[in-house]
């Protein structure tokens, strides 16, 4: 037992503790659970975009892929027989395309990318794509095939066996068939020929950093946040999507140590608010924060139900009336409706989030929950970027 100042009398330490561990343990649990709007969301610039002139580059090549056990490209097919003619050629092969018959070709578009610093001897993965009337390319060899850029340069020669992920085989008239077996790959199948280097700095010792979702206020933040970590006066929001930066003196022979130093500055980005809709899926995403104002929502299913019944009228007098009196048919329909009472509420100002969660809890199927969605934005009430997909 001690005594404290004010406390007009001795407090049992063992107690004083035990409440004081419980109370920090609650405050300390409050501040774990708190809501994830409340606690900033921090990312490296380096995952909100790129310098610009960091891009991949497109390359494409005809090629012709050997080997099939007759799946191949069909003898009325021309570009199949003048490609495979025009190789045998360069072998010193006189072969006229008339003269060619076998379905163990097959003519292939070949397409692969370059990326910003390949050098000479890097591989490339390679994408091989039928273009004829080739039923599979399964057990197919693609030969030597050029593969340029948009400038109609070489960049890199492909080759090598096809790594396909299906099949189809047919007798008979049967045909079983897995994935698209017209469609193929090889891995590392190109060689860099030609290497590339992007220019990132401008003659003016500049650079540029290009946001992936274009956003003035992130925009803002960014050059802020550079300016502190790197000088006052370094950077600048040009517009929605760029951000200039002037690189110092003393680093201008030391790029890559101020780009990496660049990438790791933090900053705060700001988000626009969005509710993804998928109605082939039924598929809803939202930022939990999206809010909708009060708004009364009621959603019901009515089932209308139309019954035809046709029967024949054939009088009992029928040959004493004369030619007058005939046989008749009779249709007769019965509608019925029924309506099923559905969710009827009052939505305060809430997020899309608990919004969901009590559609949900009311048994709402999920098409249901898009349609409702739909009716609250063309109500006015969501605050956010509705997107249909």
């Amino acid at each position: 037992m001690e005594k404290f100042p004010g406390c007009g009398g001795f407090v049992n330490m063992a107690v004083f503790r035990i409440v004081f561990a419980v109370v920090t343990s609650t405050a300390l649990a409050a501040a774990m659970f708190l809501p994830a709007s409340a606690a900033a969301e921090v990312v490296r610039i380096k995952d909100l975009g790129k310098l610009q002139g960091w891009r991949e580059n497109a390359l494409i090549g005809t090629g012709i892929v050997t080997g099939l056990a007759g799946t191949g490209d069909s003898s009325s097919n021309r570009t199949a027989r003048q490609a495979l003619s025009n190789a045998m050629s360069q072998f010193n092969l006189n072969v006229s395309p008339d003269q060619i018959q076998s379905r163990n070709v097959a003519v292939v578009m070949v397409n692969a990318s370059l990326s910003p610093f390949s050098r000479e001897g890097d591989t490339l993965d390679v994408t091989v794509t039928s273009v004829g009337d080739a039923r599979s390319l399964v057990g197919g060899s693609l030969m030597l095939t050029p593969m340029k850029a948009a400038n109609g340069r070489v960049y890199a020669l492909a080759q090598g066996p096809l790594s396909v992920g299906g099949y189809r085989y047919d007798a008979n008239g049967n045909v079983v068939q897995k994935n698209h077996p017209t469609v193929g790959s090889v891995p590392n199948g190109a060689t860099v020929e030609l290497g590339v280097s992007a220019q990132m700095a401008t003659s003016r010792s500049q650079l540029t950093f290009v946001l992936s979702e274009p956003d003035y206020t992130t925009a803002s933040r960014i050059a802020d946040a550079i300016n502190q970590k790197m000088g006052q006066g370094r950077a600048y929001a040009r517009d929605a999507s760029g951000i200039e930066l002037t690189i110092p003196e003393s680093q201008q022979q030391q790029l890559v140590a101020f780009v990496a130093q660049l990438e790791s500055v933090t900053v705060e980005p700001d988000r626009r608010a969005k509710v993804i809709l998928n109605e082939r899926t039924g598929t809803v995403v939202s930022g939990g924060d999206v809010r909708i104002s009060k708004v009364a929502i009621s959603h019901g299913d009515i089932k209308l139900s139309i019954r035809n019944e046709t029967t024949a009228s054939q009088p009992s007098f029928i040959g004493q009336a004369g030619d007058g009196v005939r046989t008749a048919l009779v249709t007769n329909t019965q509608v019925s409706v029924d309506e099923q009472s559905g969710a009827g509420f009052v939505a305060g100002s809430t997020t899309v989030s608990d919004l969901v969660q009590s559609l949900n809890r009311l048994k709402t199927p999920t098409r249901d929950i898009i349609s409702i969605l739909r009716a609250v934005k063309a109500a006015g009430a969501l605050h956010a970027e509705l997107i249909i997909q």
